[in-house]
């Protein structure tokens, strides 16, 4: 039996254990391990505790986000109201203006028109008059000229009322 190899290596095998519990090595294993699961364990904590942040702020930056869209689509109706409103008034206010201008224009031709006529009156005056003097004298005798000057002179009043 003290020959036989198998019972040397049960013997060292053994004496090998005794050793290891001697040392209290599987108690030290055990500690390593439960140290490695413990910081596996806080790590997939504080994992978990990220994840959650994350899907928080994920939520809050959505609803903002949400939010800023809604802003953006208040802020763009209100532009369309307001362009429309200003294109409206734009519009009253142009055909005012040339509702204005035409009157202008109007009044302006009137004046003119008015002008023109006086005008008119004033050479057809002159021309009548001028033709008028241009006969009496070659046409009219003196005394004839200063009967029609004082029947003239003596209606006169009456004309002017």
């Amino acid at each position: 039996m003290f020959h036989d190899p198998t019972f040397w290596v049960l013997v060292s095998f053994t004496m090998f254990i005794g050793v290891l519990v001697y040392l209290k090595v599987p108690g030290m294993i055990t500690g390593a391990l439960d140290k490695r699961a413990e910081k596996i364990k806080a790590d997939i904590d504080e994992a978990e505790k990220l994840l959650e942040e994350a899907q928080d702020l994920l939520a809050t930056y959505q609803k903002k986000q949400r939010e800023a869209s809604d802003v953006a689509q208040e802020i763009k109706a209100k532009a369309k109201e307001e362009a429309e409103r200003l294109k409206v008034h734009g519009r009253e206010r142009m055909e005012d203006a040339l509702a204005r201008r035409e009157k202008l224009a109007i009044e302006r031709i009137a004046q003119a028109e008015a002008a023109a006529v006086d005008e008119i009156r004033t050479r057809t005056v002159d021309i009548a008059m001028d033709a008028t003097r241009e006969l009496l004298a070659s046409k009219l005798s003196d005394g004839k000229a200063e009967a029609m000057v004082d029947d003239a002179i003596k209606e006169l009043p009456n004309r002017l009322n």
